[in-house]
């Protein structure tokens, strides 16, 4: 049952006009659901406002340990003695991470319950944040890093899930929420990093390290939620015993769908997934050295990163209603790419002097993230058909998107400087742009794979 949860908060109603992320709950199977409370089973008072400080605090911890690791970039390398590759390597690892761990959730999660993989994933993301800054060579960082993106892939599934079995009447606030604090993690950590590590004496480990305290912290309210959780499960399952609910046991399996593989508009969606992935995951490990290698402050140059990810708070609303507005989605996706076509120019020509600007239009560019996952709940007429292509979409998505970052590294080395990799993130825009316009058009993979409704 949980698979044909995952990933459907985005997909609209059957009318075109209504925006994503206010898609009607589950019928009342879903109540029954395991891991959820059966039917007439009474709900902590305490649990709602719990939940929604959890739901906060987990969606802060989604990024800082991307974010602040660009902003302390340089002096990490050198405290390590990494080389351009090394570091290349490093920035690759969050989209490895989403991938390999982002495809386990679900199991997982059928297994222990949502809550509970989210409280482990918030755990992962606490220890690896403690351990990392205390690393004495790069294998040692790189290890520590991919336990707190393990466990961030884990938790950036899981919580729109969360939302959606204890907050069905209100997924659009939730998801509202959970993106705003998702979105302000991401900037706060590239801004205040360095000042913060100024400000404890001017070490790169504790500039890192002081992020745990928020890692650690968001731990401490899924322990009762996950505790919680459990009861229900619990309750649910000798609940469904009771009835002998052999339907129930075969809907827990959903094997109908089409396949995405075979789709064409599966595979553009998973290349432009890809290709934004790319050019998110450049931006975030790189941009701050690319600006600080033009002769920007490192203060000043994580603020420009800040800058660059905080324009996805208000985009993320506007994107999605308007692209479920619109037939064809694929006007969207070129203006996104032109976008990120003249940052990256501004950033060949005129790094320092244009700064803000190239900040502002890279920040727009990376917006395509909400369109490509409102594309996904588009593309597809069922829940089992959404959960099949965006599973394939991100997954492959991922996967294209892990060379991107180390050939940067690498250009970067043995270049000697920013003109070869911008060349490339710009040429990157091109297929970006392309396969955008085919994965926008209105055709559903179940039309491609010839299914009927």
């Amino acid at each position: 049952m949980l698979d044909d949860e995952i990933q459907t908060l985005n997909r609209p109603r059957a009318t075109r006009t209504a925006p994503p992320s206010t898609a009607a709950p589950a019928g009342p199977a879903a109540t029954a659901a395991p891991g959820m409370a059966a039917p007439g089973a009474p709900r902590p008072a305490w649990l709602g406002p719990v939940l929604i400080v959890g739901i906060v605090l987990a969606a802060l911890n989604l990024r800082p340990a991307i974010t602040s690791l660009g902003a302390l970039f340089e002096e990490t390398r050198t405290g390590l003695g990494m080389s351009g590759t090394v570091a290349g390597l490093i920035t690759s690892v969050p989209a490895l991470c989403f991938a390999v761990f982002g495809v386990t959730a679900p199991r997982l999660s059928r297994r222990f319950g949502p809550a509970a993989v989210v409280c482990a994933g918030m755990a992962a993301i606490a220890a690896g944040l403690l351990i990392r800054p205390f690393a004495t060579n790069a294998a040692g960082f790189l290890a520590a890093s991919a336990l707190s993106l393990a466990g961030i892939a884990l938790t950036n599934v899981l919580l729109p899930v969360i939302v959606k079995r204890w907050f069905p009447d209100r997924v659009g606030t939730m998801i509202g929420l959970y993106s705003m604090a998702l979105a302000a993690g991401t900037s706060l950590a590239a801004a205040a990093t360095v000042p913060l590590t100024s400000a404890l004496g001017g070490s790169w480990r504790t500039g890192l390290l002081v992020w745990a305290v928020l890692a650690v912290a968001a731990v401490l309210p899924w322990l009762p939620i996950a505790a919680a959780s459990r009861r229900e499960r619990s309750a649910a399952a000798v609940a469904a015993a009771t009835a002998g609910s052999a339907t129930a046991a075969s809907t827990a399996r959903p094997d109908s769908g089409p396949r995405a593989v075979r789709s064409r508009t599966a595979w553009a969606l998973a290349c432009y997934f890809g290709l934004q992935a790319t050019g998110a995951y450049v931006t975030m490990g790189w941009l701050p050295q690319i600006f600080r290698d033009a002769g920007v402050s490192a203060g000043t140059a994580g603020v420009l990163l800040a800058v660059t990810m905080v324009m996805g708070v208000p985009l993320a609303f506007v994107i999605p209603r308007l692209a479920g507005r619109m037939r064809n989605q694929g006007p969207i996706a070129v203006t996104l790419g032109l976008f990120g076509l003249a940052g990256y120019l501004g950033l060949y020509l005129a790094p320092a002097a244009g700064a803000w600007a190239w900040a502002l239009l890279l920040g727009i560019s990376n917006c395509a993230f909400p369109l490509v996952i409102t594309m996904i709940g588009l593309r597809a007429k069922s829940p089992a058909g959404v959960v099949k292509l965006s599973a394939f979409a991100q997954s492959t998505g991922y996967l294209i998107s892990l060379p991107g970052p180390l050939v940067i590294g690498t250009l970067y080395q043995h270049s000697g400087g920013w003109d070869l990799p911008l060349a490339l993130m710009a040429g990157l825009l091109i297929p970006q742009i392309v396969v955008g316009v085919l994965a926008g058009r209105d055709r559903t993979i179940e039309d491609e794979c010839g299914m009927r409704d």
